[in-house]
């Protein structure tokens, strides 16, 4: 639908199944294995299915005994009382058992399926964590959270219940079958020759009803991803001021009518040739009935009154597992895309694979050496860069935008894998490192700041979460951000809101920089971290990171120059190659990149100061 999406482009049809048939046997072969660490439990419940199903005949035949044996066959006849006793005893107490044992088997069938579900979510929830920046780069944020709770919400049915359903029906049916043979199999060929047609058509409607859901659940995404990005807080702002309130309600409106209309279609597929599956149901007894008549007049063995209506009795028994199995059918149908979606996402290749190395503590050394990089197929962001960072020392890494500084920060952190070349922490390659090592070693610090709607604590403990009080406010007094927590009515119990909206930029860059501290890391990567400071605030937390940077070893990128003066090195990136490496003084009197960049920010500052 034109004009229907408005964030990141993503594929405009909707998911479908594999077309390569060894594909779709492979996803199916998947599914199976979900249910392996349940085994014990399963048996226990196929055990009781089975059960329960035996003994759901029982009553046809103590119903026919009931009719040809207990009960007299003339008005004159005489009741077996004791016998009829014992029948209808029996054909009481059976329901019960199966009854109770119905629960018990629901109780653990959902035990077993719940836990299914809780492995699945978990599945997919510790796969995309290990997946690289660049699939979240590419991928909607409302994309990724309906994988989780619509596809998988989707299948919830499926895995909590059809399984057994389908086991349940399955034994009832077959139970059945036996039990009306034994009775009379012309009655039973009667009766079942219609059952291979109802099997074919309910097999049609599947197929429908699973193109149907798949464009459902992409409808679904759709509709998650308009209210992650529109009723965020980033997206109330931008609708109000930039005046698009109603239009957005207008594509939100417009993707819930297709949904509903989805929805409708989901419901309705099918529909008609299952009534009409439903009335052939209906009616067969009437017709047994006849059969009955028919064959007594051609002269074949008569047909007994219990027979016939144990037979009949049976008959309606069979329909409806028969119709619940049609019914799982179209169920199984329909899930399948969403476990083809699922699975989709626990096969997104892991581009980056934890190193088995460790370092106790990182003393800091850094080196790129002839380090190349790029996005996917992308022209090159970096090309051929070498440097290198002493432990304790100070390195800025300046240029234009998109000169490849950002990229350089992301790869010590190893939030990207270089394409050639290495880049090494105490001379090991990042690659042979573990993450739990990296993490400790490599504190960052972005100029995207991301708070979650928590308290301040929190906030701050999601560095550390075993800091002490004592350590939290020492971290905030450091990023001198302290004295104004502690002047909130709660302190730093005070929720922070959704991304940290009730403190402004510089507040929020101050608490970010306070939980890297808490960390500790002996290498920090400071992108951008005083670009939402004023020059009063900056000029604190410049000071604080002064003193932090003691002993550490600091790569700092920034925009603003005035930032980098002191800096041990000063590396200047120019399309993605270094340009100038040395001290602010050294690169002022080389007249080269670094001095142009300076006189423009110079010339930048006259021209704020003159229109101030």
């Amino acid at each position: 639908m034109p004009g229907r999406r408005f964030g990141p482009d993503v594929a405009a049809e909707p998911p479908v199944r594999p077309a390569d048939p060894a594909v779709r046997r492979a996803n199916l072969r998947r599914i199976f294995p979900l249910f392996r660490a349940y085994r014990a439990r399963l048996a226990v419940v196929c055990g009781l299915i089975v059960v329960s199903a035996a003994l759901g005949v029982v009553p046809t035949f103590l119903l026919r005994a009931v009719l040809d044996s207990a009960l007299p066959r003339s008005s004159g006849g005489e009741v077996r009382l004791g016998l009829l006793t014992a029948l209808v005893a029996g054909m009481v107490a059976i329901p019960v058992v199966t009854g109770a044992i119905g629960v018990f088997q629901t109780l653990l069938s959902n035990q077993v399926g719940q836990a299914v579900m809780h492995d699945l979510r978990t599945s997919v929830y510790r796969h995309l964590q290990r997946l690289s920046l660049a699939f979240f780069t590419r991928t909607r944020t409302g994309e990724v959270q309906s994988r989780i709770a619509n596809d998988i919400g989707g299948i919830d049915t499926v895995v909590t219940s059809t399984a057994t359903s389908v086991l349940s029906n399955v034994t009832t049916v077959l139970a059945t079958v036996v039990a009306m043979v034994l009775l009379d199999w012309r009655l039973a060929a009667f009766a079942l020759v219609l059952l291979p047609l109802f099997v074919w058509l309910t097999k049609r409607v599947g197929d429908q009803r699973k193109k149907v859901t798949a464009k459902r659940q992409a409808s679904l995404a759709d509709v998650s991803s308009i209210v992650q990005e529109s009723l965020s807080v980033s997206g109330i702002l931008l609708g109000k001021t930039m005046g698009r309130s109603a239009d957005l309600a207008r594509r939100f409106s417009e993707e819930s009518r297709r949904l509903a209309d989805l929805e409708v279609r989901s419901r309705m597929t099918g529909r008609w040739m299952m009534a009409a599956i439903q009335m052939t149901f209906a009616v067969m007894p009437a017709l047994v009935y006849w059969f009955a008549g028919w064959t007594i007049a051609q002269g074949s063995a008569a047909i007994s009154l219990g027979t016939l209506v144990a037979f009949t009795t049976l008959q309606t028994r069979l329909f409806f597992p028969i119709g619940s199995l049609l019914g799982v059918q179209l169920e199984v149908q329909s899930s399948l895309a969403l476990f083809d979606r699922i699975f989709e996402y626990l096969d997104q290749p892991v581009d980056i694979v934890e190193g088995s190395r460790t370092i106790e503590r990182a003393r800091g050394d850094v080196a790129f050496e002839h380090v190349c990089f790029r996005y996917d197929t992308d022209a090159w962001t970096l090309t051929d860069v070498s440097f290198t960072v002493p432990a304790g020392t100070k390195t800025a890494l300046v240029g234009e935008t998109g000169s490849g500084k950002t990229t350089c920060g992301y790869l010590v952190a190893r939030l990207y894998d270089a394409t050639t070349g290495r880049v090494t922490i105490d001379g090991i390659d990042v690659r042979e490192l573990t993450f739990a090592t990296l993490a400790a070693a490599v504190g960052v610090v972005s100029q995207e700041t991301y708070l979650f709607h928590e308290t301040v604590r929190e906030n701050l403990r999601f560095a550390k979460p075993d800091a002490t009080d004592e350590e939290v406010e020492e971290a905030a007094r450091a990023a001198q951000i302290h004295d104004l927590i502690a002047s909130l009515p709660e302190g730093y119990d005070t929720k922070v809101g959704e991304r940290g909206y009730r403190f402004s930029g510089g507040e929020k860059q101050r608490i970010a920089i306070a939980r890297t501290v808490l960390r500790n890391p002996p290498i920090l990567v400071l992108d951008e971290a005083t670009s939402a400071l004023d020059a009063q605030t900056e000029r604190l937390v410049q000071e604080a990171l002064e003193r932090l940077a003691a002993g550490r070893t600091t790569i700092a990128i920034a925009h603003r120059l005035s930032t980098v003066r002191d800096a041990d090195q000063i590396v200047v990136l120019d399309g993605g190659r270094v340009a100038e490496r040395g001290s602010h003084d050294e690169l002022i009197a080389a007249g080269g990149r670094y001095a142009r960049l300076v006189a423009r920010d110079a010339e930048s500052a006259v021209t704020m100061a003159g229109s101030g």
